[in-house]
């Protein structure tokens, strides 16, 4: 469970002018680590990365998902009612020709993204406008798309399976499985009929309690299918006594409430045996496989069993994220913190993204995660944003 760089080695020997691209995305995220976070101003010139949560929708229920899962903050809400807010294709073609030079990568999400409204239209643009266009996926609509999305070319493709067939259902739903697979082979074929790279597909399993020990199946089982790497998501949680003590502090800190931490804490991390999980984790890196397998974070094998028992334990600390990059809610409103929408620093119905990555809200969120403990704030331990770009300290 080593940092593994075969990824960006497999990308620059079969697309150097992406690698390049790539590359630079990544300089200008290490400038504003190194540059821009010890500003006083709490200002940021770069912004290389911008992820968007384009659709409220999903037609999966995952579990542990922390929108219609157990727990999920947009559970039991009206889905069509908070789709009508969703922002316009117009409106992102014209905000990404206001980023063209500036963001490198845009990765998106939702919901599910191919239940947005003339998605695979949208994507088109920001593929042909954006040196890395990607998207995270639940894969159930690769197969009737794959055409376009080779067509297109696509730059990446995140596709999460939890699980072989029987643990995969359990968690997403009857027939996800299939329909997921179907769509790599889809894409696949389509690749080899038109001879192209492009797009680099990852599968992302994301680990419970309800799929670990069966991870080494999973991993098994994608052997030949054409997969640029397979991500081990070690999962974000969080439990009620962190949730609240975050609630208390954002409110003192930031005069805001910050609900969405409840989407988080479903208990779906305990009871995960740390040491069995170990033994299966090293089992699926030392398999023989024809890509890389990652764990994300990377972490000291020995201390598998404090991520999931000691939720208050930080696994990177001293977030950075908020001085490269920002999230884009499907109505608009920007904030820095992908799973967590609370702390909005504006919309852009109303103004440009490089105005508001510098408003005074964001200015002021900057500073007091800067000054927070361990540049955190408390609800930030499991983060998926903290857990690629923080400084590692288990």
């Amino acid at each position: 469970m080593k940092t593994n760089y075969s990824v960006i080695l497999q990308i620059f020997r079969s697309n150097p002018v992406m690698a390049w691209h790539f590359g630079r995305g990544f300089l200008k995220l290490h400038r504003a680590k190194l540059i821009d976070y010890f500003r006083p101003s709490g200002k940021s010139s770069q912004l290389p990365l911008i992820t968007f949560k384009i659709t409220p929708l999903c037609n999966l229920r995952c579990v542990m998902c922390g929108q219609r899962g157990k727990t999920g903050t947009l559970k039991g809400k009206d889905a069509l009612e908070e789709n009508s807010t969703i922002i316009s294709v117009e409106r992102y073609k014209e905000l990404t020709r206001e980023v063209k030079g500036k963001a490198q990568i845009f990765y998106m999400w939702g919901g599910e993204p191919f239940l947005y409204p003339n998605f695979i239209e949208l994507a088109r643009f920001m593929s042909n406008e954006i040196p890395f266009f990607s998207v995270n996926t639940n894969g159930t609509f690769l197969k009737e798309n794959a055409e376009a999305i080779v067509r297109d070319k696509w730059k990446g493709i995140l596709i999460s399976l939890d699980g072989f067939e029987d643990v995969n259902d359990k968690i997403r739903g009857k027939g996800s499985y299939r329909r997921v697979i179907e769509g790599i082979d889809a894409i696949n074929a389509e690749k080899k009929k038109r001879n192209s790279d492009l797009p680099y597909m990852a599968v992302v399993t994301t680990i419970s309690n309800q799929n670990y020990l069966y991870l080494a199946d999973l991993v098994k089982a994608l052997k030949g299918k054409g997969l640029c790497t397979h991500a081990i998501n070690l999962g974000t949680y969080i439990s009620e006594k962190i949730g609240q003590e975050h609630s208390a502090y954002v409110k003192e800190k930031l005069d805001t409430d910050w609900p969405h931490w409840k989407g988080f804490a479903n208990g779906y991390n305990e009871g995960i045996d740390g040491e069995k999980f170990k033994k299966i984790l090293q089992e699926a890196h030392a398999f023989n496989n024809d890509h890389p397998v990652l764990t994300i974070p990377v972490i000291n094998p020995d201390k598998i069993g404090l991520y999931y028992s000691e939720l208050d334990t930080p696994v990177r600390d001293y977030c950075k994220a908020p001085w490269f990059s920002v999230n884009i809610n499907y109505n608009g409103d920007v904030h820095f913190c992908a799973d967590y929408p609370d702390y909005v620093i504006g919309n852009i119905k109303d103004n440009s993204l490089m105005e508001i990555m510098n408003s005074e809200k964001a200015r002021k969120f900057r500073k007091v995660l800067r000054e927070s403990p361990r540049g955190l704030l408390p609800a930030c331990k499991r983060c998926y944003q903290i857990m690629i770009f923080g400084h590692r300290c288990m």
